[in-house]
């Protein structure tokens, strides 16, 4: 097809050809090559062209998903991490133990995460089993293997999230709970690019069944989601203010160190993370903030990127800066 150069609408709904139109319609009668359409158009029959002004007004209202006005950029908020990915164990929901979840808990994180998800932050949440089942330490009893015992607890994190999930929803944050192995009744499947288009709609979303594989654990799941999201940053919330040069129940003089690096972590043997996640956050330059989940107000603090905890991968300054 030729046409001068000008702008056409689609001929197929909005134009039809009439006896008064300048429009020329000619077609090859020969059989071979097929019928060939031929349009010629003369200047004084095109649309106008807009003027500038109103082609960039019209342009931006076209393309909604990749132009943004300054005006919009602008009004965004300015915190360190706008993707986040929470740990939270299941002794930290456990609280003072007097049950397997203590609903005080859940609506303490329900309510800092509420917080931030109205500042935009987007939200993603791993939740561990412990305070259900720990398969690790039931390995051996009744004839009970590794890889059974690992799928009960899975099955403790789903337990978790489906109370978390409630939790949040009760205070009006809309929350999807997706699992590493399929349990449509009770939850979504884990499907990337869903769980980051709910993340994309303000939504939080809960993972739930650790990566779905035994010898795995939760701390490995938040590292391989954090990744698999692209989420800035890991946030470990768990019973202790953060990373101690010594056991701070056992040694009052223990000293809380601000800043770690993946070395010092593997090297020294802390107690923070596994060797996989640490490694995996490593490899993926992903920072984790390990901090006290009990105090009020520092899940909202290390959402946003405020200095609590130890800082494991790079320095308060860096991180703050960057």
């Amino acid at each position: 097809m030729a046409t001068s150069n000008g702008f056409l609408p689609l001929l197929s709904s909005h134009l039809r050809p009439s006896a008064n139109s300048r429009m020329m319609w000619s077609c090859n009668q020969s059989s071979k090559p097929p019928p060939r359409m031929v349009i010629s158009c003369s200047s004084s029959d095109m649309l106008p062209l807009p003027d500038s002004t109103n082609f960039r007004t019209q342009a931006s209202t076209m393309m909604p998903f990749e132009l943004q006005t300054d005006e919009a950029a602008m009004s965004k908020p300015s915190y360190k991490w706008r993707r986040v990915l929470l740990k939270v164990s299941g002794e930290a929901l456990a609280g003072d133990h007097a049950q397997n979840i203590d609903p005080k808990i859940t609506m303490s994180i329900a309510r800092e995460v509420a917080f931030v998800t109205q500042l935009g932050v987007e939200v993603a949440i791993v939740v561990g089993g412990g305070n259900i089942f720990r398969g690790a330490s039931w390995v051996g009893c009744s004839g009970l293997d590794r890889s059974s015992a690992d799928h009960i607890g899975m099955l403790a994190t789903v337990m978790n999230a489906i109370f978390l999930q409630a939790t949040m929803e009760s205070i009006g944050i809309p929350t999807r709970v997706q699992t590493a192995f399929r349990m449509s009744e009770v939850a979504e499947p884990y499907i990337r690019r869903r769980a980051i288009r709910h993340l994309e709609k303000g939504r939080v979303v809960i993972f739930a069944a650790g990566t779905g594989n035994p010898f795995f654990t939760t701390d490995t799941a938040a590292a391989l989601r954090c990744a698999e999201i692209n989420a800035e940053v890991v946030l470990k919330a768990t019973n202790v203010d953060g990373v101690y040069d010594d056991d701070p129940k056992l040694n009052p003089n223990a000293r809380l160190l601000e800043t770690l690096s993946y070395q010092d972590v593997t090297t020294k043997d802390l107690s923070v993370m596994d060797m996989t996640a640490i490694t995996l956050c490593q490899e993926n330059n992903i920072p984790v903030v390990v901090f006290n989940l009990t105090k009020p107000g520092n899940i909202s603090k290390a959402i946003v990127g405020e200095r609590v905890g130890t800082l494991i991968g790079r320095t308060w300054h860096s991180a703050l800066t960057d």
